[in-house]
Parts: structure tokens; sequence; C-alpha cells
């Protein structure tokens, strides 16, 4: 699989997407990343991308033409070696408003071979470059929690983040995806008891009992 994240600050997002369990899927080939500056595409010399909002407002809009020229570049999918056939793509665009992602989303992408992510910046992109967009492959909008960001780059390092670890061999086991699994948002590990300005904290005696149904249990009611 391979992500293309269209962004202003692609070292920012290189440098989460090289460390862990990302950076290991990485060095071991699961995924590649590559980045797509729209700074790079832009007529002017100055490298600007953005203008002054139609119809006033505050702040300023990302131009439409350099997501454009970047997402056309990262949709440059050479053909299947094996079936002649072009590889499945979808570009993600992020708005506050859209669908919320979750785990059901994460499971859908990982069965494409590129993901286009769009990271706006500044009062959002020109909505044309949306409209264009959709002429060159699929879009999807989605929001990344109900919070606003300063731009799109921590809802796509998310959506990365998401994907990858359900790619077969990732996590080294299958288990190891949360909601694949019984598991609690509680966790426990060595030492036994802890001891803190007097009072003593435990690990739940049921976790020690190596009894699995009852261990499943206990969690499930967590």
């Amino acid at each position: 699989m391979k992500f293309h994240l269209l962004t202003l600050f692609p070292d920012a997002c290189d440098a989460y997407l090289s460390a862990s369990i990302i950076g290991r899927a990485r060095k071991d080939k699961k995924i590649t990343i590559s980045f797509q500056n729209p700074r790079d595409f832009v007529s002017n010399k100055w490298g600007k991308v953005d203008e002054r909002p139609y119809g006033g407002g505050p702040g300023m809009v990302m131009q439409a033409m350099p997501i454009v020229r970047a997402a056309e570049r990262a949709l440059r999918i050479p053909r299947s070696p094996r079936r002649g056939t072009v590889k499945k793509s979808i570009v993600i665009w992020f708005s506050p408003s859209a669908k919320q992602f979750t785990n059901k989303d994460a499971d859908a992408l990982a069965k494409y071979d590129h993901i286009v992510l769009v990271c706006g910046r500044y009062e959002g992109i020109d909505e044309r470059a949306k409209t264009i967009l959709k002429t060159l492959a699929p879009v999807k909008e989605f929001a990344v929690g109900e919070a606003v960001y300063t731009g799109g780059e921590v809802p796509a390092l998310a959506i990365v983040d998401a994907v990858t670890r359900r790619l077969p061999g990732v996590l080294g086991k299958d288990e190891s995806v949360e909601e694949r699994r019984i598991a609690s948002r509680a966790v426990y590990t060595r030492p036994e008891i802890i001891e803190f300005k007097g009072k003593k904290y435990r690990v739940p005696k049921v976790l020690q009992t190596g009894h699995h149904a009852r261990i499943d249990a206990w969690r499930k009611k967590r």
C-alpha cells in the first residue's frame, strides 16, 4: 500500500511516520509514503499557494490548482504487472462537518492500493479542487475527531496509522488489533503492587488467575 500526503509540511509528517510501528512498516516495505508539496506546483516565484477569499471573511484560502496538480502527480500510478489493470486508488478530503472516521472505515481503506490524503491549511481549500479531484479518482470525505485542527496533517497521520496497523504482518498477530479482540481500556503490568504516599495500588486478582474465560468476562464488563 502507498500513502500519498499532499501537505505544506512534509518534514513534520515524516517525523511521525518514521517512528515506532509505522516506521517499521515502512522499513519492511509493508507500506510506502510519498509527499507532494503544493508549493512545488505554483507558477509564482514565491511559492505562494493562498489568496484572500471571495465574498470576504478572515484568513486566507488555499488555491485549487496547486492541490489538483499535486494530486495528479500522486495519481500517476503504474499498471499492475500481473493483470495489466490500474491499481485501486482513492482521495481522502478532510472536513470538520464530514462523517466521523471509524475503525470500519479504516478496514475499508485497507483494501486500496493507493490513498491520497489532502491536507488543507489556513481557512481551507478552494472547493473547486474537490470538484476537479472527483474527475481523477473517487473522493471520500472524513472528519477525524470533533475538534477543528490547524491543518489536515493530524487527521491524515491518524488515518495512515489506523489503516497501516490493519495490514497483514504489520503488528505481527491479527489479534493485536484491539477492536478485533476482547480488550479493556484498563491495562496493567508489573509490578503487581505500586505504593504511593502510603496507599497501595494492586493489579486486579482476576488478571493473575490465568483463567481466560474469567479474564474475558472481566474485560467485557470494563
